[in-house]
């Protein structure tokens, strides 16, 4: 019983910096010190090293020579992760394409009217909007039958996620965004499946264009932010 208690505490903490280091609660300058971490979560320091230890394996962590900091993609390890992910859901398609899975017809049509309820009113931007795309995405790729492929899918998001997150998007990126939710779902119910593929890659290529020119961007201010201080 006792060991059943420590690893709900485990998790519990786990998801806590899961959600924290997701949003850029924590600065990728930060050290991820057991001890401090344990007097803001209000746990001892065992659960913490636990759930350190998971999200490094989970790769959201990256290890120094003094410890544990954030894990924040290079830009060549941005390109990478989009790559990653055209592969992962193209895939989904793929899958049915070939014949190996049917899609689950509910659960993107229940995407398909998420989307179409916002493209009333474009979102505001923020972690809700980033929240709903990894969603529609991660639905997407479920909805080929491949559970694997979701979990890997998970991953992949989680790492883009805290760059995502320093990005605000104007409102007619977000519209087009909408947009092409919208058409991707609805061809795939249509069962227009190689039309759908080719929206869905088109689409995952916009957005490693955009995070990567904001990434880019933010680099270039930091550089300037140095130099300024020398």
């Amino acid at each position: 019983m006792p060991r059943k208690g420590r690893n709900s505490l485990s998790e519990k903490v786990y998801r806590s910096l899961l959600r924290d280091l997701s949003a850029g609660a924590m600065s990728p300058s930060e050290r991820l010190a057991e001890e401090r971490l344990a007097d803001i979560y209000g746990v001892s320091r065992t659960p913490v090293r636990e759930a350190l230890a998971r999200l490094l394996a989970d790769g959201l962590l990256e290890r120094h020579a003094d410890g544990l900091y954030p894990y924040r993609p290079r830009l060549d390890q941005l390109a990478d992760l989009f790559e990653l992910r055209m592969i992962l859901e193209g895939r989904g398609i793929q899958r049915v394409i070939a014949g190996n899975a049917t899609h689950d017809q509910l659960a993107v049509r229940r995407e398909l009217d998420l989307w179409r309820a916002r493209s009333e009113r474009t979102p505001d931007p923020g972690p809700d909007l980033v929240v709903a795309d990894e969603q529609f995405h991660a639905t997407l790729l479920a909805a080929a039958g491949n559970a694997s492929l979701v979990e890997a899918l998970a991953t992949v998001q989680a790492r883009v996620r805290p760059v995502r997150a320093l990005d605000v998007p104007a409102a007619d990126r977000i519209a087009a965004m909408t947009t092409e939710h919208i058409r991707i779902a609805e061809h795939l119910l249509a069962g227009d499946l190689d039309t759908a593929l080719v929206g869905l890659l088109a689409h995952i290529t916009s957005s490693r264009d955009h995070v990567l020119a904001r990434a880019r961007q933010a680099l270039a201010l930091t550089r300037l932010g140095q130099a300024v201080r020398d």
